[in-house]
C-alpha cells in the first residue's frame, strides 16, 4: 500500500469515527436528563409541583421510562468523547502521511485545505470541551460540522503529487497555515453563534408560551443563552488576530510572487470583505444593546462569506490563484 493510499485510507477513517462520535452524542444529548432548562420552565415546574393533587403525582410516577436511562446516555457521551480524539489523531496522520509521501507542506489545492480546516475546528472543540468551557453532550453539532466538511472535501479530492512551481514557496507555510487556522476555528464559532440564536428563540418561546416544534425544540437543552453568545464572542476574538495576519502574510507573499502586495484578484478581495464582516461583528459586539443583538447573524454572515471564497471563487472565478486548482 503506497503513503498516498494509507492517507486515504485514515481519512475514511475519520469520516466514519466522527460520525460515530455524533451518534454518541447525540444520545447523551437526548437522554441525559442533568441538561438544563430555560427559567421560565423551572419555575412552571415548581410552580406544578407546589399545586400538583396526587392524581397527577400518580400520573407523572406512571410515566414511561425513557428507552435510555441517564446514566447510560452519559456513558454514550464518554464513549463519543474517545472516538472524537480518535478521529481527529486518525485525520492528522492522514495529513502526515501526505506530508511524507508527497515531501511538502500538505496544503497545495482545496483539497487539502478543507481537511486542515476540518482538523483545527475538531482541534478548537477538543480544547474546549476539555478545559470545561462547553458541555460535552454539544460534540453533537461540531462533529456534525466538522464531518459535513470532510464530506464536501470528498467532491474536489485531489491525489497526492507535488506543489505546482508557483505554489513552492515557505510562504505557503505562513500564509496558507494561518487561513487554516483561522477558518477551522471560526468554524466552531459559527456553530456557536447558530446554537446561540437558536437557544435565544427558544427562550422566547417559551415565555410567550408558544408552541415549541422542530427544529427549536433542539434548544430545550442547550446551554443558557448568554453563556453561548459569550463563547461565541471570546473565539471569534481569539480566531480574528489570526485570520488578520493570514491576509497579511498573503499580501507579503503576493510582493515577492507577483511584485504588488494587492492585484484585487477575486480571492484577495473576497478575503477582505470576510475581514470587514468580521470586523463588523466584533464591532457590533461591543455596541449597544440593539447592535449585540444583531452580532451573532454577522458571524454567521461572515463564514458564509469565507465559505463562498472558499468554494466559488475557487471553482467559478478566475484570476492569479486559479493556478492552484482544486
Amino acid at each position: 500500500m503506497t503513503g498516498a493510499e494509507v492517507a486515504n485510507a485514515l481519512f475514511v477513517a475519520t469520516i466514519l469515527t466522527y460520525a460515530g462520535a455524533m451518534f454518541a452524542y447525540a444520545v447523551e444529548y437526548a437522554f441525559d436528563k442533568r441538561a438544563p432548562k430555560s427559567a421560565k420552565q423551572l419555575a412552571a415546574v415548581g410552580a406544578a409541583d407546589d399545586t400538583a393533587d396526587t392524581d397527577t403525582q400518580d400520573a407523572d410516577t406512571a410515566a414511561p421510562e425513557p428507552p435510555i436511562n441517564p446514566a447510560a446516555a452519559r456513558g454514550a457521551g464518554r464513549l463519543g468523547l474517545i472516538l472524537t480524539f480518535l478521529g481527529t489523531a486518525a485525520l492528522a496522520a492522514s495529513i502526515v502521511t501526505r506530508v511524507v509521501y508527497t515531501g511538502r507542506w500538505p496544503w497545495g489545492n482545496m483539497f487539502e485545505y478543507t481537511v486542515g480546516v476540518a482538523l483545527a475546528g475538531m482541534v478548537t472543540w477538543l480544547i474546549l470541551v476539555s478545559k470545561g468551557n462547553v458541555p460535552r453532550r454539544l460534540g453533537l453539532f461540531a462533529t456534525f460540522a466538522v464531518t459535513m466538511v470532510l464530506g464536501t472535501s470528498v467532491r474536489v479530492y485531489t491525489e497526492a503529487g507535488p506543489l505546482v512551481p508557483a505554489l513552492d514557496s515557505y510562504w505557503i507555510i505562513i500564509h496558507v497555515t494561518a487561513a487554516i487556522a483561522a477558518s477551522g476555528i471560526l468554524l466552531i464559532g459559527c456553530v456557536f453563534a447558530i446554537l446561540h440564536l437558536l437557544k435565544r428563540r427558544y427562550d422566547r418561546q417559551v415565555s410567550d408560551g408558544k408552541p415549541i416544534r422542530f427544529p427549536l425544540n433542539i434548544a430545550e437543552r442547550l446551554p443558557d443563552a448568554t453563556a453561548l453568545e459569550r463563547l461565541t464572542f471570546k473565539i471569534h476574538v481569539f480566531a480574528f488576530p489570526l485570520l488578520t495576519f493570514g491576509i497579511f502574510a498573503g499580501s507579503v507573499w503576493a510582493h515577492f510572487a507577483w511584485g504588488r502586495y494587492w492585484n484585487w484578484d477575486p480571492k484577495e478581495v473576497w478575503a477582505f470583505i470576510a475581514w470587514v464582516v468580521y470586523a463588523a461583528y466584533l464591532h457590533a459586539r461591543v455596541s449597544g444593546k440593539s447592535a449585540k443583538a444583531n452580532a451573532p447573524w454577522i458571524a454567521i454572515l461572515g463564514y458564509a462569506v469565507m465559505l463562498f471564497n472558499l468554494t466559488a471563487v475557487n471553482l467559478i472565478f478566475s484570476g492569479l490563484h486559479s493556478y492552484a486548482g482544486v
